[in-house]
């Protein structure tokens, strides 16, 4: 039996989770899902400029893991840019981080500046 999926720490939920063409249809072959984790993975990496390693040691799982989400990740922005298609971002194994953990409050820690609607350390799984 395989062990269980290790819930990802997110800091936030995105602000937005829809984004593609503005005329494009809503069917089944025209958008792409991408997991909440994926797109921490993609915002850590890309945006807050860590290291594989440090985004992993960010949102406590193994650094292949990250490597792993990071590049199935851009393959659903690849897919989305060049295909014009939707990319959905929700779903995933994460949980929220609750704005106490030895990373946040520096670097990609977002917990605090966070404007959703979820209360600190709730845990989500779309």
């Amino acid at each position: 039996m395989p062990r269980p999926r290790k819930r990802r720490r997110v800091c936030c939920l995105p602000e937005s989770n829809r984004f593609g063409p503005l005329d494009a249809t809503l069917d089944s072959q025209n958008f792409v899902v991408m997991t909440v984790d994926e797109y921490e993975a993609v915002r850590l990496i890309d945006l807050e400029g860590f290291t594989q390693a440090e985004c992993a040691n960010q949102m406590n799982i193994a650094r292949t893991t990250v490597q792993a989400m990071y590049n199935d990740a851009r393959k659903k922005l690849a897919q989305s840019l060049v295909n014009g298609k939707v990319l959905w971002i929700e779903g995933g194994e994460y949980r929220l981080c609750d704005g106490k953990g030895e990373h946040c409050g520096r670097g990609g820690c977002r917990r605090r500046r966070c404007t959703g609607n979820f209360s600190s350390g709730e845990d989500m799984n779309l």
